[in-house]
């Protein structure tokens, strides 16, 4: 086809594309082919900063000086707030037209605090008044499910991360509605909060291959790959029935399939910069109404084999206790938790240079 396919997308469908990346560059690039939001993580943020070292090596160092008492930590998440400006600013545009439903940039709240939902609310709280069109991450963990209400309550658009199951997603979207319905019955505003829920839709497929391979089923691995597709279209169908004021997000692409096979819901797909440019270059035609599409009972009898499929897909697979012990879970957040180190080494590197190199 000669048009982008997030453009035919934008054009006949109610699902949105966000950019999975900060990075100015990436976002203005995006734009032009349809994006309304970006997502940021620390993963990305360090990505972003690492792909335009010279400017935030001399911010860094700028900041370092006119704050002297600031640690290495504090620094790097003081860059990270103003990646996130930058980001934001871009999409403003994106926000006034579509009255704050769309257009923010989701900066994600420290993955320290995962265990710690106060630290969390409170962290939203100040996050959400960077921009107006800021939207803010907190982990789906056992800990930080009663967040989602309190922030939301404070007049906070929260997206929602760490998530990869079923249960996560309604335990998100009734805490999420708590705090609206709270908010309404004060005559408070929310009329342009926009809250989403990621599944992560990648890492469920990983999660499935590496729980295979510990148990020692022997599943076509071409199976699997529907795994984060199957638990995306449940999640999308039990929203549409409960009806439910967020809205869902699939993040973490690992085939085409994440934004192929999820098309003519009210949800946000959000790939990244480098799937995105593929997908304009192979030209695929989407199918507009594919997540109405079941999954073949084949294949989706075959991935209820596992158990830690089932955990994911069933609505009561998993209780709100064992959210945070759960392996997608615990693989997702040791990245995370790695991220923040990786972001003070390179700000220590800066601060304090390595005289032997």
């Amino acid at each position: 086809m000669s048009q982008s396919p997030f453009l035919f997308m934008k054009e006949n469908s109610p699902t949105v594309l966000w950019n999975d990346s900060a990075d100015p560059k990436e976002l203005k690039d995006a734009l032009t082919w349809g994006i309304v939001g970006a997502t940021c993580n620390p993963v990305i943020a360090l990505s972003a900063i690492k792909a335009d070292k010279d400017h935030w090596v001399g911010r860094i160092k700028e900041y370092a000086k006119v704050n002297p008492a600031a640690t290495d930590d504090a620094i790097g998440w003081a860059m990270v707030k103003e990646l996130s400006l930058n980001a934001a600013k871009i999409l403003e545009p994106e926000f006034k037209k579509y009255n704050g439903r769309n257009g923010r940039l989701s900066i994600q709240t420290d993955p320290r605090y995962f265990r710690d939902a106060k630290a969390l609310i409170e962290q939203a709280i100040e996050f959400s008044k960077l921009a107006k069109n800021i939207i803010v991450k907190i982990p789906a963990t056992s800990e930080a499910i009663n967040a989602f209400e309190e922030a939301t309550y404070a007049g906070v658009s929260l997206n929602a991360t760490v998530s990869f199951s079923l249960a996560q997603t309604i335990a998100v979207a009734e805490g999420i509605e708590r705090g609206l319905k709270r908010r309404e019955a004060e005559g408070l505003d929310i009329s342009q909060m926009g809250p989403v829920c990621t599944i992560m839709v990648g890492r469920v497929d990983d999660w499935v291959k590496v729980s295979a391979e510990k148990s020692g089923a022997m599943i076509d691995p071409g199976v699997m790959e529907w795994a984060g597709v199957a638990v995306f279209k449940h999640a999308h169908q039990v929203y549409k029935e409960r009806g439910y004021r967020t809205r869902l997000l699939s993040a973490a692409f690992r085939n085409h399939m994440h934004w192929s096979q999820i098309l003519g819901g009210d949800a946000v797909i959000s790939p990244p910069y480098a799937w995105q440019v593929e997908i304009n270059k192979s030209g695929l035609v989407p199918t507009l109404n594919s997540i109405e599409e079941p999954v073949d009972p084949t294949i989706l009898k075959t991935l209820q084999m596992l158990p830690e499929f089932s955990k994911m897909y069933d609505v009561d697979g998993l209780k709100v206790e064992e959210f945070t012990n759960f392996g997608a879970t615990l693989r997702t957040l040791r990245g995370f938790l790695q991220s923040v180190n990786d972001l003070e080494a390179f700000v220590r590197d800066v601060t304090v240079p390595n005289p032997d190199k």
